[in-house]
């Protein structure tokens, strides 16, 4: 039965994808569909606006149009076939309510050759996601893991990434230039505070924008009131390295 209510509406020119809304939507109501985050069900939506503080570009708000009312049973019976389908696909991270593709935590075989002189060697990279906004900090690749920090510009400049850098550790990388950098801070610090994380390997560009990096990592370690061993180390635009430091 339709009556007229608040809803959530989005506007897919402004959307960009990020998944932001989905995890934050309690209901499960938001996916991501051709790119898009997209409104399921009407009756699946509360309109309380919980999803809106989460969204980057401002592409969602809380209108008052005709709606199906809002159905708590259908939510449970939703959320309930979410789980088992995360069930039956060897998913385990209990954030995702909506399944943004871009944020289901799997964690892969590593096969990779390239220390032992393989010309075309596997990726080191043993887990998705990669990307700070994205990486839950109760991940299981976290657990004791060893992390490594990027900004993204060091994958393209560093041609030696997955051979010296990646391998055996557990990476996460964003841009402190055009992210939400208290983000990252509260985000570190709730990896450091829940995933015992053995060491950190902060790497960045030699530009100024990148050496804001490690310093939001030392923010995320001391508000955790974590100590571990941090290394710091300065790619050029070159590729090559120019600076290791130990903190």
């Amino acid at each position: 039965m339709k009556t007229l209510r608040k809803i959530i509406e989005i506007d897919e020119d402004l959307c960009d994808g990020c998944g932001q809304c989905v995890v934050a939507c309690a209901e499960g109501a938001i996916a991501i569909i051709d790119g898009k985050a997209k409104v399921i069900s009407d009756n699946l939506c509360d309109g309380l606006g919980a999803c809106m503080g989460e969204c980057p570009t401002g592409a969602l708000k809380i209108v008052e149009r005709e709606a199906e009312e809002f159905d708590e049973e259908a939510v449970e019976k939703h959320l309930e076939n979410l789980q088992q389908s995360r069930s039956e696909t060897n998913e385990t991270q209990p954030e995702m309510a909506c399944g943004c593709p871009s944020q289901q935590v799997r964690i892969f075989e590593n096969t990779a050759q390239g220390a032992q002189g393989d010309q075309s060697p596997d990726s080191a990279l043993d887990h998705w996601p990669v990307q700070i906004r994205l990486v839950p900090a109760n991940a299981k690749f976290l657990k004791g893991a060893d992390l490594l920090v990027l900004a993204d510009c060091v994958a393209v400049a560093y041609p030696d990434l997955h051979r010296q850098l990646l391998q055996g550790k557990a990476v996460m990388m964003g841009c402190p230039k055009f992210d939400d950098i208290d983000g990252y801070a509260e985000k570190f610090a709730e990896v450091f505070k829940q995933a015992g994380i053995r060491s950190v390997t902060t790497v960045t560009m030699e530009v100024p924008c990148c050496s804001g990096l490690p310093q939001v990592v030392k923010k995320g370690m001391a508000d955790a009131g974590a100590q571990v061993p941090h290394k710091q180390i300065v790619i050029s635009t070159k590729g090559k390295i120019l600076k290791e430091t130990a903190a």
